[in-house]
């Protein structure tokens, strides 16, 4: 477990240079909801697109088309 005061300022300093999307995803990786969302959903074979969609809109994610997909 991290040794860092939660209440003091400069914990939070390194906080200032991160991206939103960096931001997004530690606030993600740290949220228990999240990683269970993520286990049924990958648990399997591959997710339906509805599946998929509720999860995205669920989370705020977007997944970009991979090359040789369409839309």
């Amino acid at each position: 477990m991290l040794d860092i005061d939660w209440r003091s300022p400069a914990a939070y300093k390194p906080a200032k240079s991160i991206s939103a999307g960096g931001f997004a995803w530690e606030y993600l990786r740290r949220h228990d909801e999240y990683h269970r969302a993520y286990q049924i959903i990958t648990r399997g074979e591959e997710p339906g697109s509805r599946s998929l969609e509720a999860f995205s809109k669920r989370w705020g994610l977007r997944f970009p088309l991979r090359p040789g997909n369409t839309a």
